[in-house]
Order: C-alpha cells, then structure tokens, then sequence
C-alpha cells in the first residue's frame, strides 16, 4: 500500500489527483464543523444522546459526526444514496429509463441529472422534516419562519454541496467520489468509537479482564478487515477462446482471454442500500417524535440494529435476518443491472470468441448467468457474514459504538478500491511511456 501512493506520487499527474482528493476530504471536516443558523446544538445534543441507543449510531457513522454537530452537512450523502437506490429500482419498473441505462455514456449522464435533482428534493423534504421534529422538540433558538427557513436552505444546500465534491473527486481526483465521501465519514468517527470500546471494556477492569476484551475487540476488527479483503480480491475467470480468422494473406486470432468476474461483484452497494433502507424507518419516526406503543413501535424495535443478537430479547433479531435477506437481493439486484450475460455473449459472437465446450450466442449467455448466480450467492453470504459478526458481538457484549461490520465493510472495500485505481492508473501510464520511447 505505501509502494504504491509512494510510486503514485512520482507521476505529477496522478500525484495532483491524489492531492485534490485530500484537499477537497478537508473541506468535507471543515464544513462538519459550520453549525446550522438558528438550532442550539447543547439541547440538540442532548436530545441526540436520549436517540442514539436507540436509532441514530449508523448514521451519525455516515455524516463522520456532522449529525451530532449539527453542522451544514448534518444531512450528508444520505439523500443522494436514497435517490440512487430509487433511480435503480426505477430503471426495471419504467421502461424509458432502462433504455437511457443501455444507451451507453449519453443515456447514463441524463440518469445522473434525474439523480442529482431527486438527491436535491430528497435533501429537502428530509430537512424540512427535521425543521418540523426541531420546532416540536424545542430545540430552535428562535421559533419564526425564517429560522425554519433558515434550517432548510442551509441542511439542503450543505447535502448538495457534498454532492458536488464528490462527483468532482471522481472526475478530477481518484476514486468513487461518494463512496470515498461515505469512508471519510467512517474513518473521522473510529478513534471516538475505538475509545468509547477502551473505556467500556479494558478501562478500570483487572489485567486479565482487560487484556481479554482488548484481544477480542481487535480480533473481531482484524477478522472483519481480513475476510473483506479476501472476499474483494475473490475472482472467477471464464477462458475464452478466439477463432482464427484469414486477413488478406495472414492467420489472425486464435488468441485466449478470460472474462474475470469478481467474487463480490457488487462492492459495498448492497451493504449501503440494505442499511440506508433498514435506518430510515427509524430515523424518519425519531424525527417525528413517535412516542407510540402499537404495531409500528414493535417494527422499529425490530428495525434497531441495537436489538439484534441480545439473549434477553432474541424475538428482535428477526429484524437481522430481514437485512441479510436485503443485502443478498440487492447483490443479485445490482449484479443485475451492470452485468449483461447476453450482451457480453453477443458481442462474443461477433468477434469469434467462444467459451471451450460452450456453443456461441444463447448458450454462452445461459452459462455465464448460471455461473453468476452461483458467484453472487456467495459473495452475498460473505458480505452477510462480515456484517453480522460485529452486531452479534455488540449484541451479546453491549458495546454500543456507531462502526461495525457495515461501516467497516464500506472503508475497507473502498479503499482498496481506490488502490487498484491508482495502481491501473500507474500501469496506464507505464505502457503509455514504454509506446512514446
């Protein structure tokens, strides 16, 4: 890993990529720390303490505490991930927006445009409910419009900012801009976590009490890091074969290739669908200071990831087995939608490729999708199981911190993700001076 931002950092190009990236992740924390005009944030935090057993750990993981803070940037990229999953649900139920999807890089930049406006309506709605929990809660200094005003326009602007920068650090800097967003976030809040874990567990306790809970605690972080990290550098490799073919007086082709598909072929997205979908519920009720007692109160209990794995209340653990079931759809789901078995069998045909002992065409493209779903089956369960060690572990053990297997799923992921880009990146470049001498 160091070779590698050593060796990038070479390359002036690349090295002025990897510093806008930095820079523009410092103006992400200095715009956590700008309060919003008009909430007090000692009333506000306390009301987020009385919250956070209950709702809040994740998302306040994903606003990198800009929650807690109350800051500009309280909202984050939560509404712009919201609007991404409705956008990709959509592209299957609307016709119209499934072919802009195949339309190449054209039809994708008018879905980006839909995202981007629904990002910003979302972000609206979301603090204009906020607003209205605020007022209800007493936690606005001065209870006029334009402190209402004030709120809204501040929380949506500050969402579509962070909208911005991360698509410029896509275009401009290294990386997935969002996710690389999301993972900043994650990481500013693990030494507030870690600590909260020391005080918890190792802090005040005999040596051997102590020492036990530290090597468990770090077990459970290395396993988590150690199987994302084989799960991600999982691939399975199709050969293919090309036919030989006359041009003019010589014998072209014959050449062999492979199709590498990827063990986790959806990344992080499932993970981060799967719980934006599962926290909603819950912080939308929080907002509303739902207080109540009936059905909906028992669902919320079995939505709260706080109330998984815990001996006392087995009976709320259903609500896990929910958000696997959610992770694998969403891996099938989004496996889906970027990946074509009949596209890419097509355009196999046409160039004289085949797979050994497969016949070109309908029959390539039914055993590539065969042996996707058995890929993805098990990049799903492998997800699942790193997901849910730490809340079994937070569960059984109490320890209420606002990572886990999520969180942890989503930095690990994603910064290998941006290593393999700079190292493609670096290869590019490499073969690029190797033409030029």
């Amino acid at each position: 890993m160091l070779e590698t931002l050593k060796n990038a950092f070479k390359m002036k190009d690349l090295r002025n990529k990897i510093l806008f990236t930095l820079a523009m992740l410092v103006v992400i924390r200095l715009a956590s720390q700008i309060p919003v005009p008009g909430v007090n944030r000692e009333y506000f935090a306390q009301w987020f303490e009385e919250q956070m057993g209950d709702s809040f750990s994740l998302f306040n993981a994903f606003t990198g505490g800009s929650f807690l803070n109350m800051s500009i940037i309280a909202l984050n990229i939560t509404p712009y991930i919201t609007s991404s999953i409705i956008i990709e649900l959509l592209t299957i139920a609307i016709p119209k927006l499934e072919e802009m999807q195949r339309e190449g890089a054209e039809g994708r930049k008018v879905l980006v445009a839909i995202t981007r406006y629904l990002t910003v309506a979302l972000a609206l709605i979301e603090s204009t409910a906020m607003s209205i929990g605020f007022w209800r809660s007493n936690l606005i200094e001065d209870k006029n419009a334009l402190s209402i005003i004030l709120i809204i326009t501040a929380l949506t602007a500050g969402s579509a900012f962070l909208m911005w920068i991360g698509e410029e650090i896509t275009e401009k800097g290294v990386g997935n801009g969002i996710s690389i967003v999301l993972t900043i976030n994650i990481i500013s809040r693990l030494p507030q976590d870690l600590t909260s874990l020391f005080n918890q567990f190792v802090a005040g306790k005999s040596i051997a009490r102590g020492v036990v809970a530290a090597i468990i605690i770090i077990a459970v972080i290395l396993a988590v890091v150690v199987l994302t990290i084989i799960l991600n550098d999982g691939v399975r490799r199709i050969p293919v074969q090309y036919a030989n073919k006359m041009a003019g007086r010589r014998m072209m082709g014959g050449a062999q290739s492979n199709i590498p598909l990827r063990v986790n072929t959806g990344g992080v997205i499932p993970v981060i669908f799967a719980s934006s979908i599962m926290e909603f519920p819950v912080i939308i009720s929080n907002f509303a200071n739902y207080n109540g007692t009936g059905v909906w109160s028992e669902v919320l209990k079995y939505l709260s990831t706080n109330n998984w794995c815990d001996p006392a209340r087995p009976q709320y653990t259903i609500g896990m087995l929910v958000y696997i079931l959610l992770v694998i759809f969403f891996a099938y789901f989004y496996t889906s939608i970027t990946f074509n078995p009949i596209e890419i069998a097509e355009n196999m045909k046409k160039q004289g490729g085949f797979v050994p002992g497969i016949r070109p065409g309908r029959p390539t493209a039914d055993y590539l999708q065969n042996i996707l779903n058995y890929i993805v089956f098990i990049g799903a369960v492998g997800l699942t199981i790193i997901c849910i060690i730490p809340y079994i572990f937070n569960g059984i053990f109490g320890a209420n911190v606002s990572f886990g297997g999520t969180s942890l799923i989503i930095v690990v992921s994603v910064v290998l993700e941006t290593l393999n880009q700079i190292e493609s990146q670096m290869l590019v470049r490499n073969y690029k001076g190797f033409l030029n001498e």
